[in-house]
């Protein structure tokens, strides 16, 4: 990351910061690319590879590839935590595994929740049309 991107002051701009500064992580390190489960104090690494890096940037990016549907899922059966070089770092515990699932759950729900709120909405629309289609056939013959 460049130092002008690192010092834009636009709030608007800062998650397309934060999209590069995971490509770029995503490009250099297959831990982020494979979405593996990161080593416990990752950061650290990261600020040793890559010490122009800020660490609110490292935190928010941390935070959205942690919280990716994909990152869960692979916490979800994985046995291993990986340093920046995929080299083993500690394990996985079930309670790690756990919460990954929980996580997943409540993100599928809200979603489920999201369509059959939008799905009633077009019907309630729909239905909306069609009693204003009978009224202008009802009363627009006269």
């Amino acid at each position: 990351m460049t130092t002008a991107e690192s010092a834009t002051p636009v709030a608007s701009d800062k998650p397309t910061d934060i999209r590069v500064l995971l490509k770029d992580l995503q490009a250099r390190f297959d831990v982020f690319r494979n979405y593996s489960p990161l080593a416990i104090g990752i950061d650290k690494q990261l600020f040793a590879a890559l010490p122009e890096l800020s660490k609110k940037s490292v935190r928010l990016a941390m935070r959205s590839h942690t919280m990716a549907t994909r990152y869960l899922r692979e916490m979800e059966k994985a046995t291993h935590r990986l340093n920046l070089d995929g080299s083993q770092a500690g394990e996985v515990t079930d309670e790690n595994r756990l919460h990954a699932t929980e996580l997943l759950k409540e993100r599928f729900k809200k979603q489920a929740e999201q369509r059959k709120a939008t799905e009633a909405a077009a019907k309630a629309e729909a239905l909306k049309q069609q009693k204003l289609q009978q009224l202008t056939e009802k009363f627009g013959r006269r």
